[in-house]
């Protein structure tokens, strides 16, 4: 026999024996599937993933998995798209190769920032202010960062302009912006007593209050 008829003899051994395989592996699937339901999708976890943290992209890429078992062995609501996980947390830690089920995620709440502490021995104190949009450049809030507050006077008759730091270095609680137009801000300051009262007097005498942040 020739090179080229044993070539063609091989290739043809070959083709028979993958339709063997083929029909082999369709018989055996099928009886698999009459036996226990057709082949389904779902996520499992490829590494342990925490309880309480939020499921990103990147991590659904690198901790999860779609793999095909069939429909008898699927757990009720377990995932079949690893992006059905992105943005949800386990409320349980999820072991490696377990089955990702949709009852054990939640979406997360935002934890709600701490407001802060007034301080031993000082007030809470409200007062119209001015220019505080000042505070607020940059994006980061405001409060909990300490402050000077000044206190000015404007020119008149017989008098000079006049500011002077009516309290140094305290703590601002809160910041509500103007209720409308033409409104000052409203700062919470915690101070000591008699730092409140001067400001109060400060603004029943229609001075102007304004807050300098501390470096």
């Amino acid at each position: 026999m020739s090179r080229r008829a044993r070539a063609v003899a091989f290739l043809i051994v070959a083709l028979i024996c993958a339709l063997l395989a083929a029909t082999v592996a369709g018989r055996y699937r099928s009886r698999v599937e009459a036996r226990f339901g057709p082949l389904r999708s779902v996520v499992v976890a490829t590494t342990e993933l925490g309880a309480g943290k939020a499921i990103g992209s990147e991590r659904a890429q690198a901790a999860l998995a779609v793999r095909r078992v069939p429909a008898s062995f699927v757990p009720p609501g377990a995932l079949s798209r690893p992006e059905d996980a992105v943005g949800r947390a386990p409320t349980a830690p999820v072991p490696a190769g377990s089955y990702l089920l949709g009852a054990q995620l939640v979406i997360p709440t935002a934890k709600e920032p701490r407001a802060p502490g007034i301080g031993s021995g000082l007030r809470p104190v409200q007062v119209a202010v001015a220019g505080a949009e000042a505070l607020t450049v940059g994006g980061a809030a405001p409060e909990g960062r300490e402050v000077d507050v000044v206190v000015s006077r404007q020119a008149g008759l017989g008098r000079s302009a006049h500011a002077y730091i009516a309290a140094g270095a305290v703590k601002l609680l809160a910041l509500a912006p103007p209720a409308g137009p033409g409104e000052p801000w409203n700062a919470t300051l915690a101070v000591a007593e008699q730092q409140a009262l001067s400001l109060i007097a400060a603004q029943s005498a229609g001075r102007e209050i304004r807050l300098l942040p501390r470096p």
